[in-house]
């Protein structure tokens, strides 16, 4: 079968193409660039946990050494400390947030990416290629690209992941509605020392402001090795950021965090960064899909855009996957956009209410009770990856949820979210991570099964329910491993969890069920259990 044809080799093509070879699935990516990136440190990417482990799994680089887990947040407004998180389990921190955000460069991140398809056969990319024709038929699609090496392409599909000017989305057709220049920022990185090492830092309202067009905003983040990336919030406007103004808001604004004159610093790049809100109509159109930027453009108020992006490219890796291997199965592939759209499109909706609210004029918001904390637990959820400005997407609503099952039990995780990262035992018997089992395209039946992690497997593989659940999952209609955990967050003993390709739950079932654990992993492939499954279940169990 033709591979997969990959329009683009920022983050999300390449992630896209090394999730497909996991999967034994061919790419090619079409590069319009010489096949290497520019090192800008003031372009940075900030990744939430789950996809920050989704990087480290396909590159295999332990990328938190290239890049910085925050310590800590704080955020000011004026002279005074609103807020401090710290992250990593401090029982005494004001807020504990738990894991912390990776900020890392983009070119580090880009270049991690491109090392790793350095070695893999399945992979080729095709530099100095730049798309101008994609000709579709039922078996397949044709892409023709211009340049030096200027080619026609045979592939099964195309993925446009060719950011915000996407060539794919324009001849497809596909309108990109939404809003330009929500936000303008300056953006300067630079080496210096702060009073907060490793801590991120949201300032609004700084005292220090001068006349003029001022900042009343500006945010710090850590990098390696002492550098940071300062953002300062743009009035609205088109005023152009000329060298002199950067380097007066560099200079009043270290002063005012070290509390005197301003400290040495080594200014090593600078940008404006202009944040769009828009959304695709569609992002499937027969066998090409769009994802990342080329589908959605977010980052107001902190939120994640190529997060976003590299979630697109997990959901939709393992669907591709199944449909190159086992034929086309539409139902799997439309729902692609139905889930990553309504997340994105969900983000989109509570930052466009919560922009009114924390730029609006008047001031009026001033004279609410309360409202500064309030606007500050905004942004900060918007920074820190949670709440309904960054948390992680769940398909609560998906089309691949199963229905009406008898057997559902509750845990913490919400059907559709993404499960916690728990030690699982594998069938050779050793200990992993339960992330480390995903992307691999197979479904993960959990067994919550406490006192198993003291014994070894060869004692209880073959006692109480386990040789029933092994029968169960090996009738299911798509290749699954059976992993077992001592406790799952809310989960009872002997409770089963079924969980996709990409790390999200499918279901939870009160012990051994294998009619509903074959209706919901059928579902979960995109089709509702057929005729006669429950008596296939049963009696594999038997």
């Amino acid at each position: 079968m033709d591979p997969v044809i990959i329009v683009g080799a920022g983050p999300v093509g390449l992630t896209l193409a090394l999730a497909l070879a996991r999967q034994e699935v061919p790419s090619v990516v079409l590069d319009e660039g010489p096949g290497k990136d520019e090192p800008r440190l003031a372009r940075t990417v900030v990744l939430r946990e789950d996809t920050a482990a989704l990087m480290e799994r396909l590159t295999g680089v332990p990328l938190a050494e290239a890049g910085v887990h925050w310590a800590g947040w704080r955020s000011m407004r004026r002279k005074q400390v609103m807020r401090e998180v710290t992250f990593g389990g401090d029982t005494d921190a004001e807020d504990d947030a738990g894991p912390a955000p990776l900020h890392i460069a983009q070119h580090v991140l880009t270049g991690a990416l491109r090392a790793a398809l350095a070695g893999e056969r399945l992979v080729k990319i095709a530099v100095d290629s730049r798309l101008d024709a994609v000709e579709q038929e039922p078996s397949g699609v044709t892409a023709h690209t211009r340049g030096p090496k200027g080619t026609w392409w045979r592939g099964s599909y195309l993925v446009g992941c060719d950011g915000t000017r996407s060539t794919v989305r324009k001849l497809q057709d596909i309108r990109f509605p939404g809003r330009t220049a929500v936000e303008r920022h300056a953006v300067a990185a630079l080496r210096t020392e702060l009073p907060w090492p490793d801590q991120a830092l949201l300032h609004r309202m700084p005292p220090w402001r001068t006349t003029g067009p001022s900042a009343a905003e500006v945010t710090g983040r850590p990098l390696p090795d002492g550098v940071w990336r300062l953002d300062w919030l743009l009035p609205p406007g088109k005023d152009l950021v000329t060298p002199e103004l950067l380097v007066t808001r560099v200079r009043e604004t270290l002063a005012g965090w070290t509390g005197g004159s301003t400290p040495p610093y080594e200014l090593l790049d600078t940008g404006v960064h202009t944040v769009h809100h828009r959304l695709a109509r569609r992002w499937r159109a027969g066998r090409v899909f769009l994802a990342g930027d080329a589908a959605h453009l977010l980052g107001a108020l902190g939120t994640q855009g190529l997060d976003e992006g590299l979630e697109d490219a997990d959901n939709l890796a393992w669907k591709l996957a199944l449909a190159w291997h086992h034929g086309p199965h539409e139902a799997l592939l439309d729902s692609y956009q139905a889930e990553r759209r309504a997340v994105v499109a969900a983000r989109l909706r509570a930052a466009d209410q919560a922009l009114p609210l924390l730029r609006g004029a008047g001031n009026l918001r001033a004279y609410v009770p309360g409202s500064a904390r309030g606007h500050d637990a905004l942004l900060t959820d918007g920074h820190l990856g949670r709440g309904a400005l960054g948390a992680p997407g769940a398909y609560a609503d998906s089309p691949l949820a199963p229905r009406h099952l008898e057997g559902e039990a509750l845990v913490a995780t919400e059907p559709g979210a993404p499960v916690t990262d728990v030690r699982v035992t594998a069938e050779d018997g050793s200990f992993v991570r339960l992330r480390d089992r995903l992307g691999r395209g197979a479904l993960l039946v959990v067994l919550i099964a406490p006192g198993t992690g003291v014994w070894e497997r060869k004692h209880w593989v073959t006692a109480g329910i386990m040789p029933r659940l092994a029968a169960a999952v090996s009738a299911l209609p798509h290749t699954a491993e059976l992993l077992v955990a001592e406790e799952y967050p809310g989960a009872a003993p002997h409770t089963v969890l079924l969980v996709r390709p990409d790390g999200h739950l499918v279901t939870a079932l009160t012990g051994v069920r294998p009619a509903d654990l074959y209706a919901a992993a059928e579902a979960a492939l995109g089709g509702p259990a057929r005729a006669g499954a429950e008596a296939k279940a049963g009696a594999a169990a038997r």
